[in-house]
């Protein structure tokens, strides 16, 4: 089938305030390939990804079109397709290799994505699957955590932003594994926190060792820092336990001084949840999270992350607002954009 669908892009980066940062467009109908999924969009959430990635956006003839988590309605799939079928509910964060969700009809690997958690409306499933899988690899392929209920009793984590999009579902996956969880905040996000199953909100405001003194605890078997490592190393490096594990997904400008960590044996962890589609490596393993994650969703043991819905459409209006929320910064949670287009 041939065509044209509906799709939000713009041709080249710019300030929310121009009226071309977002356009409505018109563009040619995706047809599947062999190990393909050519998936209804119904909702998307907006990442800070998206908005670097679209800021930094070179000129082009082409209309660019970004997007990474959504929900949808499998409508066609490609050859090699056997587990998944037409008319299947999946949630997915994408790829940066191909056009992104903020279009009627998106092709998809089959291998990055999962059947969405069932007890979920469409809304809160899309604000999962990126956030997810950056917490899960970071947590259990990175730092070594075993992925089993209360496994890793008798652990402490120290989560830096816990309050944002990762965070918020890196913490109930940490209790969930039987980590005992600190997390820091603004105090006007502790409920949020504590909702999230951070057994110990901190606040991130002054001294952070001081402000953990209360707890009783000054180290900690494993430290995310999901912000900017550089204003922490100091801190970080005090409060790591030896043979610990510190990991970060932002990255940083300046050099980081590792060497100050190596009579405690300290291990160190870069998590970009892009690197298996953009390497081709182990890019089966993501759709297997996120299957493993709607289980846990529907069995209960966690829950969504959305904070904020914009409903009436995904267009150019709409994501703008979206995006508006999400470069703003000190977001707590994630923000969805609900269909049609």
């Amino acid at each position: 089938m041939t065509g044209k669908i509906a799709a939000v892009g713009f041709y080249e980066g710019l300030p929310l305030s121009d009226p071309n940062s977002f356009q409505d467009i018109m563009v040619p109908r995706p047809q599947p390939l062999a190990n393909d999924l050519l998936v209804a969009v119904r909702a998307v959430s907006v990442n800070p990804v998206d908005t670097k990635l679209r800021q930094n956006a070179q000129k082009t003839l082409t209309p660019q079109i970004l997007g990474f988590d959504a929900v949808g309605e499998v409508v066609a799939t490609g050859a090699n397709v056997h587990d998944l079928q037409v008319g299947d509910r999946v949630y997915y964060a994408g790829t940066k290799k191909r056009a992104g969700s903020n279009q009627a009809l998106q092709l998809v690997d089959r291998r990055i994505c999962a059947l969405a958690p069932k007890t979920l409306t469409e809304a809160k499933a899309a604000a999962m699957p990126l956030t997810t899988l950056t917490a899960y690899e970071l947590l259990f392929e990175k730092f070594g955590l075993v992925a089993e209920k209360n496994a890793n009793e008798g652990k402490k984590i120290l989560i830096i932003n816990s309050a944002g999009g990762v965070g918020s579902i890196m913490s109930q996956l940490a209790h969930w594994a039987g980590l005992s969880v600190y997390g820091t905040s603004s105090p006007h996000n502790f409920e949020w926190l504590r909702y999230n199953q951070v057994d110990y909100p901190i606040d991130y405001h002054g001294d952070l060792e001081q402000n953990l003194q209360a707890t009783g605890t000054n180290k900690f078997d494993y430290i995310a820092v999901l912000y900017a490592i550089t204003p922490y190393f100091e801190a970080v490096s005090s409060l790591i336990a030896p043979l610990g594990h510190v990991g970060t997904i932002v990255e940083v400008k300046e050099a980081l001084p590792l060497v100050a960590w190596k009579n405690l044996s300290v291990s160190f962890d870069w998590e970009y949840m892009f690197t298996k589609t953009d390497f081709n490596q182990e890019i089966e393993s993501q759709g297997k999270i996120l299957a493993h994650v709607a289980q846990l969703i529907d069995e209960g043991e966690l829950h969504t992350t959305l904070t904020k819905t914009i409903s009436g459409g995904i267009n150019a209006k709409n994501l703008k607002k979206a995006t508006a929320l999400v470069e703003k910064g000190h977001m707590i949670g994630k923000v969805v954009v609900t269909g049609p287009f």
